[in-house]
């Protein structure tokens, strides 16, 4: 029985406008609502595992389980990634805030340093996957075990495109609307690869999960912050409900496709066996 869903078009808008909504959203509660990244994380990480063990039990693929557990490591992995990078510095404070909230203001490590553990550690996930003999291709993964080894990966990979994200918008110069632009350049040439037949598409797809993020993460700035700063300034509050709608929309649709094709995978064809057996039921 399939567990995830199929990787279409459609995959990758939900995808992108979930990482967005993860970025837009774990910045609402870590800055605006002053709660900071340690607090947030804590909770964020917390909501991940409960949304993890819904999605685990599910005998089968729900799209609303599925985006629930993306959209809870996009968040999670936002202010874990910005607890990671950060500190307590001014430049990293909302508006009239004088902390980053209870517990440790941040650990400091800064983006490139930060970025290097999460790949290394994204790199050891995919090692042990690989020494357990599991599929990585998705439509394939309807285990346990294997699922457990996805998610795990999912949720550093999310991390790890955060850290990317804030590094091309922040301290490489090319500002939020161009380090939106690179990573969009970079997924046009993932897919003009995909027509190579030398290139795994597994490979093309996971370089691409993790690409995503940060184009998620770029593209959440871009809307959120100051117009001083290269942004829109339409609020963390603003674009997250925004977005969210956008999801809930998306994931609706999926769902009623997803109940549509599961009807009619189980209802036989005209002139089987099942039909003729409900005809003589009405006939007697």
């Amino acid at each position: 029985m399939r567990k995830l869903p199929h990787v279409t078009l459609a995959f990758w808008v939900m995808k992108i406008a979930a990482t967005t909504l993860g970025e837009t959203a774990g910045d609402l509660f870590a800055q605006t609502l002053k709660l900071g990244y340690f607090l947030t994380t804590v909770a964020l990480f917390a909501i991940f595992v409960v949304t993890l063990a819904v999605q685990l039990r599910s005998r089968r693929y729900n799209p609303f389980f599925y985006w629930t557990v993306i959209l809870s490591t996009s968040t999670a992995g936002t202010t874990l990634s910005d607890f990671m990078n950060r500190d307590g510095s001014a430049k990293y404070l909302a508006n009239g805030a004088t902390s980053l909230g209870w517990g440790p203001q941040g650990l400091g490590l800064g983006y490139p340093t930060g970025a290097a553990i999460l790949i290394s550690v994204l790199l050891l996930v995919f090692a042990l996957w690989k020494a357990s003999g599991m599929t990585f291709e998705i439509r394939d993964i309807v285990t346990f075990r294997g699922e457990t080894l996805f998610w795990t990966a999912i949720l550093v990979s999310n991390t790890l495109g955060t850290s990317m994200g804030d590094f091309l918008s922040d301290s490489s110069g090319l500002g939020y609307a161009g380090g939106a632009a690179l990573v969009t350049g970079a997924l046009l040439v993932l897919l003009a690869l995909m027509k190579v037949p030398a290139v795994p598409n597994v490979l093309l797809f996971w370089i691409a999960f993790v690409l995503t993020r940060p184009l998620g993460a770029t593209a959440g700035d871009f809307l959120t912050k100051p117009t001083a700063k290269g942004g829109l300034d339409l609020g963390t509050a603003g674009s997250s409900a925004v977005l969210l709608a956008i999801l809930i929309a998306l994931t609706g649709h999926a769902l009623l496709k997803e109940r549509r094709s599961v009807t009619r995978l189980a209802s036989p064809p005209p002139g089987t066996g099942g039909e003729r057996d409900r005809v003589t039921e009405r006939t007697g």
